[in-house]
């Protein structure tokens, strides 16, 4: 008889023991601000330390020299820095196109937003590259049909902004109509065109869908700031100026 009550005494300490589903009712929190009385770990500084002091010297790195200010707003439909980042990018990235299919980019067009940043007079350093192009983007070709290359038009005269276009790239607008030019040749609607451009844009950013399903996409491996930062490098003294890619004349 005294197992039989243990037993069973056993049995409600177990029932009586088992633990119900838990369910989150709420959540707090509260606001910490940060000021001077918060004291520095110097344990975390110590060990931080020669890494900032690494990035630091990365960044402080003097690439090249401007004799002006680059800004994206010295023009109506171009500017300095948007012809300087449509060129650097057309230069860095066009041998490896033509290395890959033995063709060459046609022109490149960029974003008015995608420009984050000017330059100074004087020296371009690394972290200049970086405030310009702080994204992680790419560069890639498409290959357009001449519809899509109307369309782009038709984007660039509604946008009405100096959006980055390469130099192989010219549009004028008069009160009726437009004329083209791409490589010093006039648009030819039988033809395809390489442009480049960012895998973002490509993808539909900025609302340029022009560049969705492109007959050929090429990825060429070369992040927008690399290529930036290997054309300053390469280039001793930056030289820009606004010649006429896109204007209005009445």
């Amino acid at each position: 008889m005294k197992k039989i009550f243990i037993f069973i005494f056993t049995v409600l300490s177990l029932a009586n023991c088992k633990k119900e589903p838990q369910q989150l009712k709420n959540i707090e929190g509260k606001q910490l601000a940060i000021t001077e009385e918060i004291l520095t770990d110097t344990t975390i500084t110590a060990y931080i330390k020669p890494y900032k002091t690494a990035v630091d010297s990365e960044m402080s790195k003097v690439l090249s020299y401007t004799p002006t200010d680059l800004i994206r707003t010295d023009g109506k439909l171009e500017s300095s820095l948007g012809n300087l980042f449509a060129d650097m990018c057309y230069q860095r990235a066009n041998p490896v196109f033509k290395s890959r299919t033995g063709n060459n980019i046609d022109f490149a067009l960029f974003n008015y937003g995608g420009i984050r940043a000017g330059i100074t007079k004087g020296n371009i350093t690394t972290q200049n590259a970086f405030n310009l192009m702080p994204f992680e983007n790419a560069l890639v070709v498409v290959e357009l049909t001449a519809k899509k290359i109307e369309e782009m038009v038709a984007y660039l005269i509604q946008q009405n902004l100096a959006h980055p276009l390469s130099k192989q790239f010219n549009l004028t607008l008069t009160n009726t109509e437009y004329k083209l030019i791409i490589n010093n040749i006039p648009f030819d609607k039988s033809k395809t065109y390489f442009v480049l451009t960012s895998d973002y844009l490509q993808n539909g950013g900025d609302s340029m869908n022009f560049f969705k399903n492109p007959i050929n996409l090429t990825k060429l491996d070369y992040k927008l700031r690399n290529a930036i930062i290997d054309y300053f490098a390469e280039i001793d003294t930056i030289k820009v100026e606004l010649d006429g890619r896109f204007i209005v004349k009445n």
